[in-house]
Parts: C-alpha cells; structure tokens; sequence
C-alpha cells in the first residue's frame, strides 16, 4: 500500500500527516488548517452563521480578509456604483472589525486578489495547509503547500473550528522533462497538460508537479501552473519547495526572519516529496515540444496549439462528443478551422491567474517590441493583481508604456475574470483573456466567448486586433533593437 512505508512519501503525504487532528467516524481526516483566506463572496452567510450560534473565530489570527471579486477597477471612490458590491464590502467590513480579522482593503497598499496578495506577503509558505472559498486556491500549492478551495458551508466551519472534514486523495506526479521554447509561458505549459488529461482527468487526486521544466520556473509562473490545476478535475496542485521558492520567500513581511528564516529552510526542505516515494500515477511531459495555446471552446481543456487547426468531432470519445458540438456551435468555430488571424473584441491581461509582475513585463516586452498601438475596435486593459503589483509595475514605468499603445491601465482586482463587477463583455463579444476559465458567460455576457492564452499572446492579439502568434514577433526582433 502507498502510505505503509515512512521513507516513501511524498509531499503530500507529509502536510497531511503533519495536520491530522483524528481520523473521524466516517473515515474522513479532521485536517488543522494553518491559513484561511477569505474574501467577500464566500464568506457573508458564515459569519451569519457564527452570529446565530453565538461563535467567535477559533484562530481570528490565522484568517486573513480582502476584497477582490466585486471590486471596481476603474473607479473604486465609495460607495461604489453598483449597490450590491457596496453591500458586499461594508459586511467584509463589519465582520472583520467585529470578528477580529485582519483586512486588506482597497487604499491600504495590500488589497488584491486573494491567491496574489497572500503569496507576496509572506504569509503563504512550504508545507502549511490553506484553504480558501475560492476554487483556484490551489494557486499556493506552488510553495509546497496542499491548498483547496472550498464552499460557503466549509468556510463557516474553519471560522468556528480551524479545521476541515476531508477525505485523502490520491497523487499524481505530472513530470515535466526539457525546457519551454522562446514565447512559450507556464500558461500554455498548463492549458496543454489540460488538454492532454482533460477536464476530469484530475478527480481524486492531487497533482505534484515535477521535473527540471517546472523547477526551472519562477515562483511566479509556478502559481500560473498550480492554479489552473483545478481546471482539470485536481484539488490541489503543488511543487516541492528548493532554492527558487526560498529566495522569493525571504525578507517578505510575515516570513521567518533571520535565523528562524534559516530553521524554517530546514523543516521546508524536510516536507518535500522522498526520492522514492510512491505514487498512485505518474504522466511524462516534454517542454520542448510546446507550442503557444489558445482555447478554442468553452471548457479549459478545450486547446489547441496557436498553429493547429480546431480539432474534429472524431478526436475526442464518443460521451464527450455532445459537448463538443455545443462548444463549436457557441464559439461560432468548425472543426479544422484555424484561428490565427481571428478578430477579437477585448484583450483581457490580469486574475489569479496571470496578474502578477512577470506577467505584466512579459506583456510590456511584446508592447516593446511591436511598437504599435491597440487596433481601432479592440478593447485592451491590463488589471494588475494587487495593489503591490500596481505600485511595482509603475515605480518601473510599465503604466505609461501600456497607457501610450493604447491599453487602459487599472486598479487591482478580479475583473473580467469572472464579471462579479462592471468589467463585462457585451453580446457576442469575443475576448481574448489571460483568466483561468472560458465558461459559457463566465466573463459578463451568456453569449460571449473567451479565449484563454499567455499574456504575451493576449498583448499581441491587442495590438493586431487578431488572434496572432508571439513566436513571429519574439524571433522577428530578436536580432534587432525593440521597438521604442
């Protein structure tokens, strides 16, 4: 059996076993969850809960609060425009004050979205367990952490207890062999590994990332990889923490510091997977072989490489093939179908997903290089992920470069990611977005469509009004001076 023998664990194993509290009656794990991030979607009907039965929160010190879903991007002057978010802010507000929660809200230098400002702070580290009411809290499996998204119900239930009711899942090593190729991002590396085990293929399992591909990536495109691992059925994803996720670690505000910064390396180093552990499955990679991706349908599985043609109904199993025909027919696309040079509406660069520094200079870089303008037509903003991330990306002037090739330069926040603000496509809109999700009306609108892809691809379809391929641009100018 997989968990019999001490010297063939992996990490996994480790933070489980390390925050078991008892093993309930129902076979489950009461698991001690060390940091619980929270938000002002998920989390009103629990404190509403906690009230009603006279509660407070076990560990207040343990949970920390933003804002990010319904905040407005443009405009955040209060009250905010749409009623509804400045309901939902005022009751984050008052929960948090009456509960004794920390809250990093908008003006504080520290707002953003939850699975970026936790990271940047220090607060997420090797071998914790986190739990968030957000799916894509995966996000922090990247520093060794087993990380999940969880319901409202859960959420009240960590308040109250600091604990969850879990069942232990399988493991997955999905190695990743060789190096990305030129114009080729973490993010392409992910929605390929979708496309590959599919939007299912993940279900019961936690999915390790491994090989010199994945430790080769920064910290930063490490949390691209882990987010979107619930994309493909996972509930969790991770990476062993070494020397990449140490260097970025330190001097952040709530990491250790000095020496217990350096007791800390020790124990983190201890949690990472054994050199023999075992595991329930093992899927190889190659790197090299990738391409840039786009989605061409409405499930994030759905991609195809920038120069490949959209597959035919006869690629996919016969039960997935209904399913198929209704993404051809909401996306408006045919099967051996191209869509280089397709025209896109929005350009979307921001999220969990890809609204982090590096991501904003790969966009900046591309910006650079083709030195034009955003096609007439094309609405393109860029939505840094926390108000750290704005700060940063103007002390190096990357705001004015966006603001003079005509892209519009935001507040932090969720955005059109999932539309929960004034951020929305309009009809049949087709937007090409750096998100996690290319759902049926996920970005605003029930009929429009998103394009999943890297930020230097979206940046790209900005500027030439059309899907396009960065490879062409990288490889045509990297012999000659950038563009002013």
């Amino acid at each position: 059996m997989k968990h019999q023998f001490m010297s063939q664990r992996t990490l996994y194993d480790k933070v489980w076993e390390r925050h078991a509290v008892r093993t309930l009656p129902s076979g489950q794990t009461q698991l001690f969850i060390g940091l619980h991030l929270i938000h002002e979607v998920t989390s009103p009907q629990a404190f509403a809960w906690l009230r009603e039965r006279g509660l407070r929160v076990a560990f207040p010190e343990r949970t920390l609060a933003t804002v990010d879903h319904i905040v407005p991007t443009d405009d955040q002057s209060r009250p905010y425009r749409d009623p509804l978010a400045e309901e939902m802010l005022q009751a984050i507000e008052r929960n948090c004050r009456e509960f004794g929660i920390r809250l990093y809200q908008p003006g504080s230098g520290k707002q953003g979205v939850v699975h970026i400002i936790a990271p940047e702070q220090g607060l997420t580290q090797p071998g914790m367990t986190i739990a968030c009411g957000d799916s894509h809290t995966a996000t922090h499996g990247a520093f060794g952490a087993i990380a999940f998204g969880i319901g409202t119900s859960q959420v009240r239930d960590v308040l109250a207890t600091q604990s969850l009711a879990l069942s232990r899942l399988k493991v997955r090593r999905i190695e990743v062999r060789g190096a990305l190729a030129r114009g080729v991002t973490a993010k392409d590396l992910i929605l390929h590994i979708l496309r590959v085990l599919t939007a299912k293929g993940g279900v019961g399992y936690a999915y390790e990332f491994a090989g010199e591909a994945i430790h080769r990536l920064s910290m930063e495109e490490r949390m691209t990889v882990c987010n979107m691992a619930i994309e493909g059925g996972a509930r969790c994803g991770y990476v062993n923490p070494d020397a990449i996720t140490y260097d970025y670690l330190r001097g952040r505000e709530h990491a250790p510091q000095g020496e217990a910064f350096a007791r800390a390396v020790q124990d983190w180093s201890a949690i990472a997977s054994d050199p023999d552990a075992a595991y329930d499955d093992r899927r190889v990679f190659d790197a090299g072989a990738l391409e840039p991706m786009i989605t061409w349908g409405i499930s994030p599985d759905q991609g195809i490489g920038v120069s490949e043609p959209v597959p035919p109904p006869e690629a996919f199993p016969e039960h997935e093939r209904a399913g198929v025909a209704e993404a051809y027919a909401y996306m408006g696309v045919r099967p051996g179908q191209r869509l280089l040079g397709l025209p896109i509406d929005v350009a979307f660069i921001g999220s969990c997903t890809n609204g982090r520094l590096s991501d904003l200079r790969a966009a900046a870089e591309v910006v650079r290089r083709h030195g034009g303008r955003v096609k007439p037509g094309v609405k393109a903003f860029i939505v840094p992920g926390s108000e750290a991330v704005k700060r940063a990306a103007e002390a190096e002037g990357l705001h004015e470069l966006f603001l003079a090739h005509g892209f519009e330069w935001r507040a932090a926040g969720c955005s059109m990611c999932l539309a929960m603000n004034p951020d929305r496509l309009v009809g049949r809109q087709l937007a090409i977005s750096t998100s996690n999700r290319n759902f049926k009306g996920r970005q605003g609108s029930p009929e429009g469509r998103t394009i999943l892809a890297s930020p230097p691809m979206v940046a790209l379809a900005a500027l030439e009004g059309a899907v396009s391929d960065v490879r062409q641009l990288l490889h045509s100018s990297s012999h000659a001076e950038p563009h002013p």
